[in-house]
């Protein structure tokens, strides 16, 4: 078995971590499961309901957005809804142009093939993907030197799902290879809400609706930490009362208290963030990567993680010279 290898299939994502599982276990399974991103669903339904009709494979899809807003969820739903086997990897996973042939070689007529962070795939890699999608062959290149030779493999029909949360690395001919683009956008607190309480029925907890909330309104837009924090209360609630009791307000804010996590949403490192720009640096502007020295933090975890949520929020401008605090962060950081 090659290095990229499993025995689920070549180059697969590990699903089987405990915390993994966890989050499983509380995806969605259909777009009537699916809560919020609303337009999104609606299109998709009929994209998807077209192509049954039609007997065919849906277009290739690509979603993009902020982590944790549900396009690997997304991804499984459209094999889900398509009837088909779903495989999964992603893009530094396929280091080689033969690790893509070994791939693709595995996929079947009509099934869906995700590969998450695609806009790190290899420029060597994509340029053999572009047949690939557009045109359902591959030419791969064996041997070296004089005696190489190229061959073609022709491949099925097949849905390549891309995800990414950085769309602005994607390249032109790879970006307009995809039949549909769709961006995931942060949700509300009344649909976190509803995902709340869904997760906690699926977990077995008696959640109070104040309790929903507060985990809603401290989860930064995004199901996956509702889900995460919605655990972790669970944690605490049946360790200070006991299993199967109603998980109240009081309880809730106690554990996402200790959490560090405050009513904003916010955690430690984006107050380590927030401080560092506006007490050493003087609301900046302040370039990226002393911002990233400065809360000792890797400068990809700030850009792709916790500048997203702040700017969203309206706490933090990218300018052309650096990072720069709002009036709101600075109202914020002062009335703490």
């Amino acid at each position: 078995m090659s290095s990229g290898e499993t025995d689920r299939g070549p180059l697969s994502l590990d699903l089987d971590s405990p915390e993994t599982s966890a989050e499983e276990s509380l995806r969605p399974q259909s777009l009537e499961e699916m809560i919020g991103q609303d337009r999104l669903r609606e299109n998709l339904s009929i994209f998807v309901q077209a192509a049954r009709s039609r007997g065919e494979p849906l277009d290739h899809l690509l979603f993009y957005g902020p982590p944790g807003l549900g396009k690997t969820s997304l991804a499984r739903i459209v094999a889900n809804e398509m009837g088909a086997q779903f495989h999964a990897t992603s893009g530094p996973a396929i280091e080689r142009p033969g690790d893509l042939a070994a791939l693709l070689s595995n996929v079947e007529e009509g099934e869906v093939l995700f590969i998450d962070e695609i806009h790190r795939l290899s420029a060597s890699v994509e340029e053999i993907l572009y047949p690939g999608m557009e045109d359902f062959h591959l030419d791969v290149l064996i041997g070296e030197g004089p005696s190489a030779r190229s061959i073609r493999l022709d491949l099925p029909r097949f849905t390549l799902v891309g995800a990414t949360t950085r769309a602005g690395l994607l390249t032109s001919p790879l970006r307009d290879r995809f039949g549909w683009s769709a961006r995931l956008r942060y949700y509300p607190v009344e649909d976190l809400e509803r995902i709340v309480v869904r997760s906690g029925d699926l977990l077995g907890m008696e959640l109070g609706p104040e309790a929903a909330r507060e985990i809603a309104g401290r989860s930064r837009g995004t199901p996956r930490i509702a889900n995460r924090l919605l655990r972790r209360v669970r944690d605490f609630a049946e360790v200070d009362q006991g299993r199967g009791q109603r998980v109240q307000v009081a309880a809730t804010r106690h554990a996402l208290d200790r959490l560090e996590v405050d009513s904003a949403g916010f955690d430690s490192l984006d107050r380590a963030l927030l401080g560092s720009l506006i007490e050493k640096f003087d609301g900046g502007p302040v370039g990226l990567e002393t911002l990233a020295a400065a809360v000792g933090e890797d400068k990809g975890t700030l850009e792709d993680v916790v500048e997203p949520f702040l700017i969203h929020q309206g706490f933090l401008d990218r300018t052309p010279r650096g990072r720069v605090a709002t009036s709101r962060a600075l109202e914020f950081w002062r009335s703490r």
